[in-house]
């Protein structure tokens, strides 16, 4: 597969072949190859030469040193007279080989005028005629030659031998031999082939670098490639209409296309000058100048409008980089683009709506989110007014005349200081053909261009009309609020002098998309405040309004349901028997009307399992197992997942995910016993104003089952307070449990407050601006029964004991000021007495409560409940326990771990002393018992 320079993509070959290959066809192959052969031959052509030149000298050397040697010998003194000896070859040869030896030559030969050898090198040679032409040394003339013949070729000298008269009386041959010039030449051969080859080795390597260098350069690129590069540069540079401009470090200008220079109309020698001599627009010299990168900038040249992008060029053998300028005329496509550009924001805009509005689930606040969304952006100012019922979270009636008068619920404009009538006012839609009542009447958006020639909104209010057209006020949209086919207000968006261009259908119809979007938005809000107004109502009304006085705690509470919709948070206070006081808080999980009502529904059971007197670990186990059954019952019921409004099928909503804490508090010990659901344990709060959280085992939530609950005690000093809350008034968003507890802890460790001012306090420290969840709080400040206040006696299992008590509970009513209940206190004593000695165990106990009423108690050590019946008419007893009921304000029974009491309340204000029947007194109510 090729690219598009047509080489192959591939960059890493298999083999030496395929690289070779691929530099031989590759630009720089191409050169390396053709830089070899020139070094190749250069160094073939100077190895030849120096060798030429190496015999050339080598031979001159030769006759040199020849023809000095021949002269050296011929001019020797008494030369002339050895040839003239009768011997010549005896005198003159040992002075030849002497001669031969000292100079270096092959052969020194003393011949005589026709050539025949007085002396030569080789013995067998002399006598003999020296072949060659000797003429012109025999005239006088020496000479140097190159000899070719026998004995053997030489470089020789052949040099007259002269008498002291001149006459040439001989001759003086030396010479060398060719071959021996020859290894002279050789020997220099290994230095002149290593010269040789070095300069090879040095060539080609210069060759192969810059041949890599080529290389990186082509990116290993052909010829034919590169001359198409060429092309594509040339037609990309000049032919495309999109100008280049590329500007060095030093801010000169190095390059300009044909479309650069048209579009700056550039001076023809505009390429190496600075580019602040180039004549151009200043913000795009500065640009130039700075070098800063640049992303579709417009520029202004002479009339055209410039898109201009700019980009830093990547640095080159150390230099600073420069940058390159596109340049693309836009001028034509400005109207387009501005037209693009303002649906592209109007886009934006009502994306950012969807977003924005809607945030709160508050009615108001989503009003003021449309007009906060539409300013400055699609308008100066905008007004938004919404119908009564709205406000509250009702349906809008469909009443007529019903639109005609709304509330202004936001305005938001680009200034403070504007004519309109302020938010909370009463705008009213008389004039029928004024633009807001046009549009309630058409039910859509209606366009005031020219707020000047809307002689329906001028006359509405001719002098608030005015004020505004002499604001600025020239172009109005109003757009009717509507959702689900109902009109729940109006939304106006103006424009003053700020926005000159008036509104057209364009922004007619985006005002009317802006205000359907927002219209849901505002209608969810209304259906949400409608829910969570029913919510709380019905929350309010399932809480206690009023906590009961009793002598035993003085209490104080706070509620507050969540902004963001009503949650399942309780408390209570409930009476129990012996002067007794249940304290209770839970929070069911979950928000809106579901969680009241089933809120209500465990307020109801735990009223209903404190009445049988239960531990509160026992309590908290039946009110778990009454969850579960309700919603199993709940889970499969046919009818129990229904259709909704909108025809959702509902699933069954159980009551899973709700905890609880139920404390029973005793004036008389002090003691308290507690046990938890999944709730959070309580504070005690010390008289001293020392807090602290006691350890309290915490069960499952109610609903889960499985497990047991466990009880704990704890003993309140007199004036300490149990301080009972709910987790929503420790944690939220910004803050967790631990540092809830922390804080809570602070706040209520400061004495001398009462219960009243302390829950005061704690909220003021600790309530989040927009709670995210309920706040149940209840303080409770425990009080003892004064021990004068208390009288106990031990009775003996003897029938006879009944009156002997009967008569001390007398006494001590009398020491109490309450005589006026001995009698009915004896008649319900000696009932209770009565019947515990005959069918109950020892020990037997009676303890008289001087609380708000009278509380009589019996307990013993059995745990048989009685029970009220009515007697028969035959029977001999079982009158006596009808009796208690019938004259007692309250009776019952609870049990405690070692048997029961049997309790009846008196109350000082019940009525007149009871009746007895005839003949009947107190001492015949033994014979009465149940």
């Amino acid at each position: 597969m090729t690219g598009r320079s047509g080489r192959h993509r591939e960059t890493r070959p298999a083999s030496l072949l395929a690289r070779l290959s691929l530099a031989r066809n590759s630009l720089a192959g191409q050169v390396f190859s053709l830089q070899a052969l020139i070094v190749l031959l250069l160094i073939t052509a100077a190895s030849l030469a120096l060798f030429f030149q190496a015999r050339f000298d080598s031979e001159k050397d030769a006759r040199n040193r020849s023809l000095a040697a021949a002269e050296a010998f011929a001019h020797a003194p008494g030369l002339p007279a050895a040839l003239a000896s009768p011997d010549p070859t005896a005198e003159l040869q040992p002075l030849a080989d002497a001669a031969r030896k000292a100079s270096g030559v092959d052969f020194i030969s003393v011949l005589s005028t026709d050539g025949v050898r007085y002396t030569d090198a080789r013995p067998d040679l002399i006598g003999k005629r020296a072949t060659g032409d000797l003429a012109r040394a025999v005239a006088g003339q020496p000479f140097t030659e190159v000899f070719r013949g026998a004995p053997s070729d030489a470089v020789r000298a052949v040099v007259p031998v002269r008498d002291a008269g001149g006459q040439v009386v001989g001759l003086v041959s030396t010479g060398i031999e060719i071959e021996n010039v020859g290894h002279v030449v050789e020997g220099q051969l290994p230095l002149l082939i290593g010269a040789a080859a070095g300069a090879l080795l040095l060539g080609t390597a210069g060759a192969a670098l810059v041949s890599r260098r080529l290389r990186r350069q082509t990116r290993g690129l052909g010829a034919a490639e590169l001359a198409r590069m060429n092309e594509h540069h040339e037609a990309v540079l000049h032919a495309v209409r999109e100008g280049v401009l590329i500007v060095d470090a030093d801010h000169r200008l190095l390059l300009a296309n044909d479309e650069a220079r048209r579009l700056l109309d550039l001076p023809p020698d505009a390429e190496q000058r600075d580019v602040g001599e180039l004549g151009l627009d200043p913000r795009t010299a500065e640009l130039l100048l700075s070098g800063r990168v640049a992303t579709d900038e417009v520029h202004l040249a002479g009339d055209r409008l410039l898109a201009v992008n700019v980009r830093p060029t990547a640095p080159f053998a150390g230099r600073p980089s420069g940058s390159v300028m596109t340049l693309r005329d836009t001028t034509e496509l400005a109207a387009l683009s501005g037209r693009a550009e303002v649906a592209r924001e109007r886009l934006q805009l009502l994306y950012d709506a969807g977003v924005r509005i809607g945030t709160t689930l508050d009615v108001v606040r989503t009003a003021e989110e449309l007009s906060e969304v539409a300013v400055p952006r699609f308008a100066d100012f905008v007004t938004v007014e919404l119908l009564e019922p709205v406000l509250r979270g009702d349906e809008p009636s469909p009443v007529a005349g019903m639109h005609a008068r709304m509330r202004r619920a936001a305005m938001t404009g680009v200034r403070a200081d504007q004519p309109l009538q302020p938010v909370g006012d009463t705008i009213f839609f008389a004039v029928p053909n004024a633009p807001m009542a046009e549009a309630l009447d058409a039910g859509q958006a209606v366009l005031a261009a020219d707020l000047h020639a809307a002689m329906g909104w001028r006359a509405a209010d001719a002098a608030g009309t005015r004020t505004a057209l002499e604001y600025g006020f020239h172009s109005l949209i109003s757009v009717p609020l509507q959702a689900r086919g109902v009109v729940l207000g109006m939304a106006n968006f103006w424009r003053a002098a700020d926005t000159p261009e008036a509104f057209d259908e364009e922004d007619l119809s985006f005002a009317e998309e802006l205000g359907a979007r927002a219209a849901v938005s505002i209608d969810n809000a209304r259906r949400f405040t409608r829910e969570h107004a029913t919510a709380v109502t019905l929350q309010r009304s399932l809480l206690p309004r009023v906590l009961p006085d009793l002598s035993a705690v003085e209490t104080a509470f706070r509620y507050l349901p969540a902004k963001a919709g009503v949650g399942g948070d309780w408390f209570d206070v409930i009476p129990l028997p012996g002067a007794r006081v249940a304290l209770v808080v839970g929070d069911v999980v979950g928000h809106g009307v579901h969680a009241a009502a089933t809120m209500g529904r465990l307020r109801t059971a735990v009223h209903n399992f404190s009445t049988l007197d239960m531990p509160p670990d026992e309590l908290l186990g039946h009110l778990d197992e009454l969850i579960d059954r309700i919603d199993q019952l709940e889970a499969g019921e046919p009818a129990g997942g229904g259709e909704s409004d909108e025809g959702v099928v509902e699933e069954p909503a159980g009551i899973t995910g709700a905890t609880c804490l139920y404390a029973v508090y005793d004036p008389v010990s002090g003691h308290c016993v507690m046990a938890s659901a999944g709730h959070p344990g309580p504070a005690l709060v010390h008289p001293d104003g020392r807090v602290e959280f006691p350890e309290l085992p915490t069960g499952l939530p109610l609903g889960v089952g499985g497990m047991p609950f466990e009880a704990a005690g704890l003993a309140l000093p007199e004036g300490s307070r149990l301080v009972l809350f709910t987790d929503g008034l420790l944690e939220d968003r910004d803050r967790d449990f631990d540092a809830g507890l922390e804080l809570l802890g602070r706040t209520l460790a400061r004495p001398g407050r009462s219960p009243e001012q302390a829950c005061a306090d704690v909220l003021a420290a600790m309530l989040f601006p927009a709670p995210s969840d309920d706040i149940a709080l209840l303080i409770a400040e425990a009080r003892r029964l004064d021990p004068h206040r208390i009288a106990e006696w031990e009775v003996p299992d003897d029938p006879s004991a009944v009156s002997r008590v009967r008569r001390a509970a007398a006494g001590q009513l009398e020491a109490w000021g309450m005589e006026e209940l001995s009698f009915t206190a004896e008649l319900v004593l000696s009932e209770l007495i009565t019947n515990a000695i005959r069918y109950g165990n020892e020990p037997i106990r009676v303890r008289l409560l001087h609380d708000r009423n009278l509380i009589c108690e019996v307990s013993d050590g059995s745990s048989t409940s009685p029970h009220l019946r009515y007697a028969a008419t035959t029977d001999e007893g079982g009158r006596g326990l009808f009796l208690v009921a019938q004259y007692a304000e309250r009776w019952g029974t609870r049990y405690t771990e070692r048997g029961k009491v049997i309790w009846a309340e008196l109350s000082r204000t019940a009525g007149a002393e009871p009746q007895l029947p005839p003949g009947l007194d107190l001492d015949a109510l033994e014979d009465l018992a149940w």
